[in-house]
């Protein structure tokens, strides 16, 4: 089926985009050839390309000039992409990567990064006549760069981003973009090479060239030191620990939510928010997935990086989430000059999240370093110190509202799962109160622990709705108190629980 470049007002489907990365940044590149996300340098920075948000804030095409059809795929165990172009005269291969750095292999890769964006186009068959249109919009699109053309390239510079194109294909610049069209042959290759220095500095000083052969190499040799998973959906648990790795931030290891921000929960609704941040709710949960997918070693950095982010912890100083290399404040604010994803406004940068009371993490965190205390080995001081933190701090604020696993910015409620997770905090570091040093308290764990138990039995129970609910004293139904019997708080058996999952 023919695929037009890009018709007024369409946009693609969130699954039509596939991932790149290298562990610093990510790009999403659609099905017809556009690079529609880009930040530089980091995950959470300004974007270059965000016509994923509003189709004048920058992309990067390169597509053939007629009408095509596409097909595409992933290189073996990678983050490269090879998609394949076919038209009436020919077909012709666009292999995209995010360059890694040069030689860096199994856990190094993504320590640091080249920062460039490599497109590979190879001939199949025939000939086939292809376009680029390079048209960056730094900071969310509202700085168009200053062009310039020399031999072997162009240059585009814009406020702290300066982007430069390496291409034997004639370019010019035309119309806010640097522009090129030329012919692909079978047998024939042409690369595109993107790469990104600061405007104000200096470019990373790597060891080497940076190619799409040696990141090929990188990511497998990464992947072929977790294979030790052999269960059911061995690929799909594989490629998620791909995806995985390509949401962490490599100087630190912290993981990301997600590689975007303001993708709306449903279209044209107002629920967007900045992803682009580690939850230590979903650092529990990531732990868990990498331990399941045979990655022995991420869960420790995990740990680690959380230690060193949340510092020397004192009472209400440990966030429920926090910038890739331990940032605390990520104050939201809206990008009013941005349309949102097919509409979806608003647009917002940072996380108003991270002020927020959310009792359920104590128990995330603790729970994942109970479950995975053997291959964590011998808790670190800091480690320690935090678990015991998260420990104490279950015990005096159990009984606070909160905001919830769901984030809800409108009232603060005793929400009957985050009771539940403090729970879990109390239990698990009491089992762990030998690894956990001097400060650790279990006879006073233990009396907070019953006391929380009490009061969900007692207060989380409607009669009316014959069932455990989302509140206490609330009648509304909610998923989040599924984790009763997930976390060992009460059988699955049990005969209210029975009647909450039949509710």
């Amino acid at each position: 089926m023919a695929e037009p470049a890009r018709p007024d007002g369409h946009q693609p489907t969130i699954a039509d985009y596939a991932f790149l990365s290298d562990c610093h940044s990510a790009a999403l590149v659609d099905r017809s050839g556009s690079v529609d996300w880009w930040c530089l340098p980091r995950f959470d920075s300004p974007s270059v390309f965000g016509r994923l948000l509003d189709p004048t804030a920058g992309h990067w095409t390169v597509q053939p000039v007629e009408d095509f059809s596409a097909e595409r795929s992933y290189v073996a165990d990678t983050l490269v992409l090879r998609t394949v172009f076919h038209t009436v005269t020919g077909s012709v291969s666009v292999t995209d990567a995010l360059l890694l750095e040069p030689g860096a292999r199994s856990h190094d890769i993504g320590l640091r990064s080249p920062h460039v964006l490599h497109r590979r186009l190879e001939g199949q068959r025939g000939t086939v006549r292809i376009r680029t249109e390079l048209s960056p919009r730094m900071e969310y699109g509202r700085t168009e760069p200053h062009y310039r053309r020399f031999p072997g390239g162009a240059e585009a510079a814009g406020g702290p981003v300066t982007l430069t194109l390496s291409t034997e294909v004639p370019l010019r610049i035309d119309d806010g973009a640097i522009l090129g069209e030329f012919d692909v042959a079978a047998g024939h290759v042409v690369d595109l090479r993107l790469s990104y220095a600061p405007t104000f500095g200096q470019a990373p000083d790597l060891a080497g060239e940076p190619s799409p052969e040696d990141t090929v190499d990188g990511w497998t040799s990464w992947t072929a030191q977790h294979t030790g998973y052999d269960g059911d959906y061995r690929e799909l648990v594989r490629r998620s620990s791909l995806v995985l790795q390509g949401l962490t931030f490599g100087p630190s290891g912290a993981v990301l939510a997600a590689a975007t921000t303001s993708l709306p929960e449903t279209i044209g609704g107002s629920d967007n928010f900045d992803y682009r941040y580690a939850w230590l709710r979903d650092l529990s949960l990531t732990i868990r997935s990498l331990w399941l997918a045979a990655c022995p070693d991420e869960p420790g950095r995990l740990f680690g990086w959380l230690a060193g982010s949340a510092g020397h912890v004192r009472d209400e100083l440990v966030q429920i989430m926090y910038g890739v290399e331990g940032e605390r404040d990520l104050t939201e604010h809206v990008l009013e000059h941005l349309g949102g994803y097919r509409g979806s406004t608003p647009v917002r940068v940072g996380n108003a999240a991270w002020e927020q009371d959310q009792l359920d993490v104590f128990g995330e965190v603790l729970n994942a370093a109970h479950l995975l205390r053997d291959q964590l080995g011998q808790f670190e001081p800091p480690t320690q110190q935090l678990l015991v933190a998260l420990a104490n701090r279950a015990a005096r604020t159990w009984e606070r509202p909160d905001a919830g696993m769901w984030e809800a910015r409108d009232q603060q409620r005793h929400y009957t799962s985050s009771k539940v997770m403090c729970w879990v905090a109390l239990d698990r570091a009491i089992d762990l109160a030998t690894r956990l040093g001097e400060e650790a308290d279990p006879a006073g764990w233990a009396t907070a622990r019953d006391a929380v138990r009490d009061a969900i039995l007692d207060q989380a129970w409607s009669e009316d709705a014959g069932a455990y609910t989302g509140a206490f004293g609330s009648d509304d139904l909610d998923a989040s108190v599924l984790v009763l019997p997930l976390v060992g708080f009460l059988p699955a058996d049990d005969e209210r629980m029975r009647a909450t999952i039949e509710a």
